[in-house]
């Protein structure tokens, strides 16, 4: 059966839901997409944790060279990198236990997905995080 995201609204839940976002492939560069979808989000009042092994500090965050490096619980990984690349990081998200993988605009590859959705993980492809989140949630967060 092919992948098909989630609904519009279990995608909402998701974000309601989550606070923290590690961005796999975020760029120190303010001119890739990777930095402004990230840099909006963190002003929607997520908090941003960069994956970049050749950063020390993106929008204000320390970066860390892997997921398994982060040392706190991540709601979603965010993926900004070539498709052929996400089955590895698939099996990252499901090692820290993170509760969704989400592949950005162009990224998409269905043994991801499987690797994920096997362990439980929400998976969305091929979407953007900042326009689904402007959509859904067009007024921001809520603090809990």
């Amino acid at each position: 059966m092919a992948f098909e995201n989630p609904s519009r609204e279990k995608i909402k839940e998701l974000l309601q839901q989550s606070d923290t976002v590690a961005v796999v492939g975020l760029s120190d560069n303010p001119l890739r997409t990777s930095h402004s979808v990230s840099q909006a989000m963190q002003q929607k009042g997520y908090r941003i944790i960069p994956v970049n092994p050749n950063a020390t500090e993106i929008l204000g965050e320390k970066s860390y060279p892997s997921l398994r490096d982060i040392p706190e619980p991540i709601d979603i990984v965010n993926v900004f990198r070539r498709s052929e690349f996400t089955p590895a990081i698939a099996e990252e998200a499901v090692a820290v236990k993170a509760k969704a993988l989400w592949f950005q605009l162009g990224v998409y590859n269905e043994e991801a997905a499987a690797i994920a959705a096997r362990a439980g993980l929400q998976v969305i492809m091929d979407r953007c995080i900042k326009v689904e989140d402007s959509i859904l949630i067009p007024s921001g967060k809520t603090k809990k």
